[in-house]
Parts: structure tokens; sequence; C-alpha cells
């Protein structure tokens, strides 16, 4: 079989089996966040926080509850890092550095999983399962809630309240994540990834040196980091490493844990304000821009230009021989177009237009699909600016989903749009300015300042995979993409919930014949433009800097 036959059924596979499971998973979790009834271990979590789950809050209360929990996440992960060397298995590791552990500790919480340390020589059992493996489940459940908080607002009227942030987090957590994790790590470790809690091996390689393994729970963490769009790994190699990802159906699984979620978030959505088409509309703009990023990437690798390269017959260097040029295309737009991070292949070793075609995926605000929970309501905003650019084309005030869209609501879409692009550019430009991004290069030229670009660009949007020739572990860059990756986090966030707020005080507006059908192709086609027209006057001098650059000059 050719390469380019496998790579085409692979991909195939996978938009089958997210099609089967697009309907029935987004209905469940319609369900989920719409019934009135609470389980019994539910129940237990909510008297042991001191919640009561039947309180609903108005959107100021629900951000309250998140900025709360997650300061708390924070401050608990960082003394975990602090005193880990104090810890039971602790498999003879240091404690983390301060500035490491605020980096670390911020990663986590915020979705973003970006890590300037190599897990295998740096994190024992503890802080592997009880920090960073818990802060994969309740992060990810997060952004689920605020997803649901802001369907909310364009589902109910005359009303401030959006649901109760309790709940959703703990329905998040208990009905949605740890059933399909549970079972996707008994698929991993069926394919042969490790689970288990031994210590350090030392072992001998077929040279006759000594190397150190390091094993621990694997494959769980596997399930969740791809499941809720996490991507931190056990391993610096990340998914590369066979204990991790041992052939190509743990390769196949994890690309679609990554993407399940996200993709079927839009059902909910559709469900929950009562038309599924408006769901088909939503989730329509975001395969086709993960779609079309797929096919560049993949062609661009395979037609990477070079002699040793046209010799080989594609890019194979930093990517696995167990994948090849397809299965790590598929991956890392993946990756970058859904807020995961992890990586089956380097992502600096991939040429300079593919390397942009990533980058571009990070700075669209990883919306095709996205994250758990961010993807949906990052299309969300841009559906309304869609809407209102639309309005403003036929003299009509713009209205979604019966909701009128005005002064107040673009102002909170607006400042949900600037924020990202400000934490990227500006920070890479301190970066570049002061000499800390030129320090930390591997390379020169065009792709260095693409490796900086890449690491502000995946702090600031909570994505977490690097260019891996950027050395990041500085205490400058250590706190420097702390900061961007919980300003990009929760920032968004409040205008997100305000907006939702805005929308649930509202009252029906009676659909027209003027009204824009919001669930035909045509505004699909209008929002994917409105995106891409958007991210390309935000990002389109810093690209050309870099990847575009570097790609023209190969």
């Amino acid at each position: 079989m050719s390469p380019v036959l496998a790579d085409v059924l692979q991909v195939s596979a996978l938009i089958v089996a997210l099609v089967l499971v697009h309907r029935p998973l987004g209905d469940y979790m319609a369900a989920v966040f719409t019934s009135e009834k609470h389980l019994r271990v539910e129940k237990w979590i909510y008297r042991a926080v001191g919640a009561n789950p039947n309180v609903e809050m108005r959107w100021t209360a629900y951000l309250r509850g998140v900025l709360a929990f997650s300061a708390v996440s924070v401050l608990f992960l960082y003394l975990i890092l602090r005193v880990q060397d104090d810890l039971p298995g602790s498999l003879g590791f240091a404690a983390i550095t301060p500035d490491q552990a605020f980096n670390t500790a911020a990663s986590f919480v915020s979705n973003t999983n970006w890590q300037s340390y190599s897990g295998e020589s740096s994190m024992g059992h503890v802080a592997q399962t009880a920090g960073l493996a818990v802060q994969n489940f309740v992060s990810a459940a997060v952004g689920i809630a605020v997803a649901v908080a802001l369907v909310r607002g364009f589902a109910r009227s005359r009303t401030g309240e959006l649901g109760n942030f309790w709940a959703d987090l703990v329905r998040g957590v208990v009905r949605i994540l740890i059933p399909i994790a549970v079972i996707a790590a008994v698929l991993l470790v069926a394919a042969g990834a490790v689970q288990n809690f031994a210590g350090i091996h030392e072992l001998t390689t077929v040279t006759g040196q000594t190397q150190s393994v390091s094993p621990g729970a694997v494959a769980s963490q596997e399930a969740i980091k791809d499941l809720g769009t996490n991507g931190g790994g056990y391993f610096n190699a990340n998914s590369a490493h066979p204990f991790e990802n041992p052939n190509g159906f743990s390769n196949l699984l994890t690309i679609f844990l990554l993407l399940v979620i996200p993709f079927s978030l839009p059902r909910t959505f559709g469900k929950m304000v009562g038309s599924v088409k408006q769901g088909y509309a939503i989730v329509g703009a975001m395969a086709t821009i993960w779609f079309v990023g797929v096919v560049l990437v993949t062609w661009l690798e395979y037609a990477h230009p070079g002699t040793a390269s046209q010799l080989a017959g594609g890019a194979m260097e930093g990517k696995e021989q167990r994948f090849g040029e397809g299965a790590s295309s598929l991956f890392a737009v993946s990756t970058t177009m859904t807020s995961t991070g992890s990586v089956n292949s380097f992502h600096d070793s991939f040429g300079g237009l593919s390397g942009g075609v990533l980058l571009l995926g990070m700075m669209l605000g990883e919306i095709a699909p996205g994250g758990v929970g961010s993807g949906l309501y990052g299309m969300l905003i841009m559906a309304v600016v869609a809407v209102f650019i639309a309005g403003l084309m036929v003299g009509r005030t713009p209205e979604y989903l019966g909701k009128k869209i005005g002064t107040r609501e673009m102002k909170y879409a607006a400042c949900y749009i600037l924020i990202t692009p400000a934490l990227v550019l500006i920070g890479t430009a301190i970066a570049m300015a002061t000499g800390n991004g030129e320090s930390s290069m591997t390379n020169t030229g065009a792709h260095g300042f693409s490796e900086v670009l890449y690491a502000y660009t995946s702090a600031s949007n909570n994505n977490g995979s690097a260019f891996a020739g950027f050395g990041a572990n500085t205490e400058f860059h250590n706190t420097a993409l702390g900061l961007c990756m919980l300003l990009g986090r929760f920032l968004p966030m409040v205008f997100v919930l305000a907006l939702a707020g805005s929308l649930a005080e509202q009252k029906p507006v009676p659909e027209t014949a003027g009204t824009l059908r919001t669930e035909k192709p045509l505004f699909t086609g209008l929002l994917v433009g409105t995106i891409m027209i958007i991210t390309g006057l935000t990002f389109f001098p810093a690209l050309a800097l870099g990847p575009l650059a570097e790609g023209l000059a190969a």
C-alpha cells in the first residue's frame, strides 16, 4: 500500500469515527447539562466543597466560581511541585524551582500543559497523578462549563442566570471525562502503553551504555491529556515516545480522543438552543478549517523542498518512522487546532510553510474545533462577529438565535478577540527586544524568530506545543509564558460570561423574512471568511517575518 493511500484511509477512518460519535455524544452532553437530577457521588462532592448545586448564578457569580476554583488549583499544584522531594513516590527527584513550579502550575490549570521540563527526569508519581493528572480533568471541565454557560445565554431569555458553576464542573468530570478516559486508558494499555507505579529502571542499551527509564501511570494520563485537550506528556518526547504511543492504532486513537469532544459540542449547542441545524453550521465551519489544514500540511511536508527531503520522499527529520509523514501531519494539525499541545513529531522540524500553518491554527484562536469547551465558545464569539458584519452589509440590526447583537455585545466580543493577539505580539516583542528570545533560539534567522513566536502563540492560546529548539526553561520565559497562559485563559472567560449574561437578559426577537439564516451553508462560509480575515489582518506581519520568510526562501 502506498503511503498516500494509507494516509487517505487513515483520515477517512478518523472522519467516519467522529461522524458516528457526533450525535450520541453531543446529545448525551446536552442531557448532562440540562438534567435536574444529581448523582449520589456528585452530592458527596457538593457537600465536601460546601456548594449548593441548585442555586442559579448570574454571570458575575459564575465568573467568581471559575476564578476562585482556578486560583486555588494554581496554589495547590504549585505547593505539590515545591515539596515534591518530601512526598512519597518522588523517585528521588528534587523539588521544582519556584519559577518553573509557577510556570507548570499556570500551565496545567489553564489547560495549556506547556512543559519546560522533561517529565521522566523531573516529576515523581504523586506530582504526576495527584498534581498534573487531576488538573487535566478539572481544567478541561472548567472550559466545558464556561461553554455551557454561554450556550445557556443564547437559550434563555429575560433572566441573567446561567446555571451553577459547581454543578457544571462536577458533571463535566464525573459524567463525561472520567467514563471516556477510563475506556480510553484500557484501550491504550491493550495497545501497549505503560501503566504502573514502578521505580526507575537502569537498562543497558545495545551499545553497552546505561540508560534510566522512568515508568508510571502513563496510559491513564495519556487518555485524559488528549481527551481533555491538555497535551502534557509523561515523557519529554510526548506522544512520540513508544511508552505513550506504541503503534499506529494508539496514534489514531489519541487523535480521535483530542477531536471527539470539541467536534461533538456543537451538537450539544444545537440541542440546548432548540435547533440542531445551528450546531451543524458551527461544526461545518470547524471541520472545513481543520480539513483544509490537514490537506495543506500533509501536501507541504511531502513536497518539502531540498535535495535530502526529495530523495527521502518527504521531510522525515524529527518524525517517527512508525507514523511517517501523513500521521505526523494529521496529528500536528489536530493538536494545534484543538489547544491540545501533545505531539508525535517535533514541530520545529516541519518546513517553513507547513510550520506556518500550524502556527496559524493556533492564531485562529484554536476554534477548529478548538479546545474542550474553549473551541465552542471561541467559535460562537466569531459567529456573533460574523452576524454583526452581515447586519452592517444589509443595513439590519444584527440578530443571532433570536438575540440582538448590539453595542454592548460587540464590545464583549471585540475584547475577547483582541486579548490573545495582544498577548502573543507583545510577549514576542518583549522577548526579542530584551534579548531573551534570541538567547533561547537554537536556530537563527526567520526560523529562530518562528521559535519565539510559536512559544508565545502557544502559551497565550493555551496550546502547549512548542518548536522544540526553543530553550524555554529560564526565569524570564517561565514567568512571562506563565503569565501569558493565565491571562490568555481567564481574561477571555470574563468576556464570554459577560456576553452570556447580556444575552440571557434579552427577550427573544421574532424571526422575520429579513432575518439572517444562520443554519445555512452560506452563513458557514461567512463565518469561515470572517475568521480568516480577522486572523490574517492581525498576524500577517508576524507570520511574514517568520514562517513565510523561511518558506519563500527555501
